[in-house]
C-alpha cells in the first residue's frame, strides 16, 4: 500500500476535460479525490452514458490489466482532482497481487449460470472488479427504498429477502414478507441498477454471510450481456408478488 500511495501524482481536472478517451492506450490508472465524472461506451459509432462517478471511485484499470485500448470514456463534469498511478508500478503491484485472488474466484465465477453469456475474458474482468464483504447473522445487507450503489453475488451462506407493501397502513399491519433466500452461487441486488429505481426489497445475513460485492459502474461497463437474463429473472419477481401482495408493485417501471 505504501508503494502505491508513493507512487501516485495528483492530477487536477476541469469541467468538460476527457480524463480517458475509448480507444486510446492505457498509461494510467485514477482515484477520484473530488469532482464528479461521466461514464460514456461508445457503441455502434454512438456514445452513451452509462453512469457517473459522484466524488469517489477509481476507473481505467481494465486497459492496464489486459493491455487492450481503454473501454470507455470519462469526462469530468465539475472541477476536481484525481490521483494517477502509472502503468509500470500498477502492473508491477496490483496486477500482481490480483493474480491471487483470480486464483481464488476464478472456477466458482465460471460457475455461475448467469454469466454464461460473457465470454471467457469477460468473467475474467468480472473476477478483477470484485470485492468481498462478510456480514454478520441478522445483518441488513440492503435496505428496501434505498439507493442502490453496487450488486450481490452469494460465495457463502444464506440471505434473506423480504419486501414490505407500498401502503404504510399495511406495511404496519403485515410488517415485511419473505419472498426469497439466496445461497452460493445466486445473486441479488440487480432489480435497482436494471431499472434505475430504489431498492426494491431488504436482504438480511442468515448466519455468517460471505459476498462477492460490484459497483454500479462495472456492473454497466461489464455485465451489459447478462442484461436480458436479468430483466427476465424481473417477469420471476412479478409473478411471486403478484401471488403474495396481489400486485406487482410496478418493480419493473422505471418511471412509476
Amino acid at each position: 500500500m505504501s508503494q502505491v500511495l508513493d507512487a501516485m501524482f495528483e492530477k487536477l481536472t476541469e469541467g468538460g476535460e476527457h480524463v480517458i478517451d475509448q480507444g486510446d492506450d492505457g498509461d494510467n490508472f485514477y482515484v477520484i479525490d473530488r469532482g464528479t465524472y461521466d461514464i460514456y461506451v461508445k457503441c455502434d459509432g454512438v456514445g452513451r452514458c452509462v453512469g457517473t462517478y459522484d466524488n469517489r471511485g477509481s476507473f481505467g484499470e481494465l486497459a492496464l490489466m489486459y493491455n487492450t485500448p481503454r473501454a470507455a470514456t470519462i469526462i469530468a463534469t465539475s472541477p476536481g482532482a484525481v490521483w494517477g498511478l502509472d502503468r509500470l508500478t500498477f502492473r508491477r503491484i496490483i496486477v500482481k497481487n490480483n493474480a491471487k485472488k483470480r486464483r481464488m474466484y476464478e472456477n466458482f465465477i465460471e460457475s455461475l449460470p448467469f454469466l454464461k453469456s460473457l465470454e471467457v475474458s469477460e468473467r475474467l474482468k468480472v473476477v478483477d472488479v470484485i470485492g468481498t464483504k462478510v456480514y454478520n447473522d441478522g445483518e441488513q445487507i440492503i435496505a428496501q427504498g434505498d439507493m442502490a450503489d453496487c450488486f450481490f453475488i452469494v460465495e457463502s451462506g444464506e440471505v434473506r429477502i423480504t419486501m414490505k407493501r407500498k401502503s404504510k397502513q399495511d406495511a404496519e399491519e403485515n410488517g415485511a414478507v419473505e419472498i426469497a433466500r439466496c445461497s452460493r452461487g445466486q445473486y441479488f441486488g440487480e432489480l435497482a441498477l436494471v431499472t434505475n429505481k430504489p431498492r426494491a426489497a431488504s436482504a438480511f445475513a442468515l448466519g455468517t454471510v460471505k459476498c462477492l460485492v460490484m459497483d454500479v459502474q462495472a456492473f454497466e461497463r461489464l455485465l451489459g450481456p447478462c442484461m436480458e437474463i436479468m430483466k427476465r429473472n424481473i417477469a420471476n419477481y412479478e409473478e411471486q408478488l403478484v401471488a403474495l401482495f396481489g400486485t406487482n408493485m410496478d418493480i419493473a417501471d422505471p418511471s412509476a
